[in-house]
This record gives C-alpha cells, structure tokens and sequence, in this order.
C-alpha cells in the first residue's frame, strides 16, 4: 500500500471513529480528494483496508465514503436486495451482485449500488482478472435505496449522469424517506411514482422481477 493510501486510512478513521465515540453516523457520504488520482490497484487496496465502509471514485477522482446506514435503512436494503436475489434464484440468468460490488464504468469511475442485475452475455465476457477486482462492465439494472442521511438531489443525479450515461437499461431510485420511487431508463424516460402502494416490475430488462413497495413500509 503507498503512503498516499496509508495517509487517506488515518485521516478516514479518525472521522468514523469521532463519530462512533458520540454515537452518531456521518451526515451522508463524505468525500476525499488526493493530489493525484489513485491508481485501480490502491483503490482496491484502500477499499479491502476499510471493508466496514463502502467506498466509490467519481469521474474526477473524488473518493465518495458512505458510512454504515442506520437500522432502518439498512432493513430496507436488504429488503430490496433479497427480492433481486430471488427473482435470480428462480429464473438462473446472468448474475445479481451485492451492494458491496463496484464496477469501473466508461467515464473512468467505480461505482456501487444497492443491487445490481447483469446479463449473462457481459458475465461471459470478464476476464479472470475482472473476476478478482472491480470489473470494467456497465450493470443492465440497478437498484439505489435513499438512506436517511442521503441527499436525493445527489442520488437523482447518480442515476442519470452515472448509470443511464454509462449505459444501464433500467434503474430504480426508491426514495423511502417521501414514500416515492423514480424509474429511469436508457431511452431517456422517466417515471414517478408518488407511493409506496405499487409494484415495480423488471419491464424487458429483468423480466419476471416485481418488488412490491409496500414491503419497504417500516
């Protein structure tokens, strides 16, 4: 690991740890710049030191850290994600990947969500290498869970300047703090759907996938 590492893992537990002593979480991710872009092997590096936090590199290079979610948030996203799992489980294609995976997409960043589906002709096509790090390969459907602490302005512009720009098919944003969802596609369109009394369903992209917001509700 380079001192640069080694610097940015003193100065990110320090926050994390100030935080545990009070009790309290990070008001929503937090974001780190160094005085150069880190290379993809010390990204991994500085991602499998802080394992407890989930780590994501915009476009420019920016660390994006998102501490740990609260309890309810974190039901909700486990909520959503065994939904994804099972849909898997009985229809056996392409791969689903856990919050914790990243993905190094077109634009240069690594990015994570709260579920992801991805087709078993892009699955083919990774590298043994791929396999064992972040993996250069856009998802085809996403799923991203606003927390408490997150800040929908940011999340909305995840969704369309990340994902759909780089090529996912369907995205969900469900946002349970309004009881709202926002499904975003790469043709440009958008829907709302204004509560939680619906079922989202996977359309062409994830055919057979249908999460029923209501068991969201907490």
């Amino acid at each position: 690991m380079t001192a640069a590492v080694k610097a940015l893992r003193v100065g990110e537990t320090n926050v994390v740890q100030a935080n545990r002593r009070h009790r309290t979480f990070p008001e929503g991710p937090f974001e780190l710049k160094f005085s150069r872009r880190l290379t993809e092997q010390e990204l991994v590096d500085f991602s499998t030191e802080n394992g407890h936090l989930r780590i994501e590199e915009d476009k420019n290079g920016t660390l994006i850290i998102m501490p740990p979610v609260d309890f309810d948030s974190g039901v909700r996203e486990g909520r959503a994600y065994g939904y994804l799992f099972a849909w898997w489980l009985t229809h056996k294609r392409g791969e689903v990947c856990s919050p914790s995976t990243g993905f190094k997409l077109p634009d240069t960043s690594t990015r994570a969500s709260d579920g992801a589906w991805i087709s078993g002709e892009k699955v083919a096509g990774l590298s043994v290498n791929d396999r064992k790090t972040f993996p250069h390969l856009v998802p085809d459907f996403v799923i991203e869970m606003r927390s408490s602490s997150d800040r929908l302005g940011k999340l909305k512009k995840k969704m369309t300047d990340t994902w759909i720009k780089n090529g996912v098919q369907l995205a969900w944003l469900i946002d349970p703090v309004a009881q709202k969802a926002y499904v975003y596609r790469q043709d440009g369109s958008l829907d709302t759907i204004d509560s939680f009394d619906h079922i989202l369903n996977g359309e062409q992209v994830c055919q057979g996938f249908n999460l029923d917001l209501r068991d969201l509700k907490i």
